[in-house]
């Protein structure tokens, strides 16, 4: 879905997103991307297995270069996580020990706390295959675990990422119904309009013997005022109809527009006919 628009507030807070001991760059730049995408930034990798930096990365981010760019390394989780007040250690397994375990809503919603509480927080995210092992687990304050499938809870590095990015992001929205944009305001057809536009459809299928037999036309044209005089017409729909009316009324599919005045081919085809003769 694209949607990058650079004339928009870029944003750029929220947790760390930190990846230990991630191996392919493809996934560590799609990862970026997905922070990108919820308005994450800040990006912690702990000691990737195919080196950085990475051009693969950076191409997979899809041009979240803000993300990729500042991206910092470190040589242990420890390390990763030492000016971070707050972590979470995610996991789609199940985990024995005395940490709390939470959903990603609740997590999402204890990072904002903290977050506008001038804490500094991270969220931790292991390998692609194995994950977190349970030492990297014990650094972490407390769990977050995704609800999927029990029998198939494998999720990649950039899916997890992302559910938790998105999440994060739902926390600053003022209500749940709340979108990044709205559709256009349109203005409703009066009701001039829409007889104009079963007038121009009643005559068009008249000129074409549509009305057959001619004691069922009564009831058809009923039918069809109950269709077209709805009340969720606006007027760019009806001007839109019948611009389409008014075009299959003009032009022919011998003739289409474009190829010359309907009616030089129509005098085309009548001089054509006299030809046989």
């Amino acid at each position: 879905m694209a949607g990058t628009n650079s004339e928009r507030e870029l944003l750029t807070e929220g947790p760390a997103i930190i990846l230990v001991h991630p191996q392919l760059g493809e996934n560590i730049g799609m990862v970026a991307r997905a922070m990108a995408n919820f308005g994450l930034a800040e990006l912690r990798l702990v000691n990737p297995r195919d080196g950085w930096p990475s051009e693969k990365a950076k191409s997979a981010a899809s041009r979240a270069d803000h993300v990729i760019d500042n991206a910092k390394l470190y040589a242990s989780t420890e390390e990763a996580i030492a000016d971070l007040n707050f972590v979470y250690a995610t996991t789609a397994r199940d985990r024995y020990g005395y940490k709390p375990v939470r959903s990603p809503l609740v997590a999402a919603e204890t990072l904002r706390q903290k977050f506008s509480a001038g804490q500094a927080t991270g969220i931790l995210f292991g390998r692609e295959r194995t994950g977190l092992t349970n030492e990297e687990i014990a650094l972490a304050d407390e769990i977050v675990t995704f609800p999927v499938n029990p029998a198939f809870a494998s999720l990649n590095l950039a899916q997890a990422v992302l559910l938790m990015s998105y999440e994060w992001l739902k926390t600053s929205m003022v209500s749940p119904e709340e979108t990044s944009f709205q559709a256009l305001s349109q203005k409703p057809a009066t009701k001039e309009h829409l007889q104009g536009l079963f007038d121009h459809v009643e005559e068009a299928l008249d000129a074409r013997g549509y009305f057959r037999p001619v004691a069922k036309k009564p009831k058809l044209v009923e039918n069809l005022r109950a269709v077209l005089t709805r009340p969720a017409f606006t007027e760019s729909e009806i001007r839109l109809v019948r611009g389409i009316i008014s075009s299959l009324d003009r032009f022919t599919r011998e003739a289409p527009r474009g190829a010359g005045a309907p009616e030089n081919s129509r005098a085309k085809k009548a001089d054509d006919a006299g030809d046989d003769l």
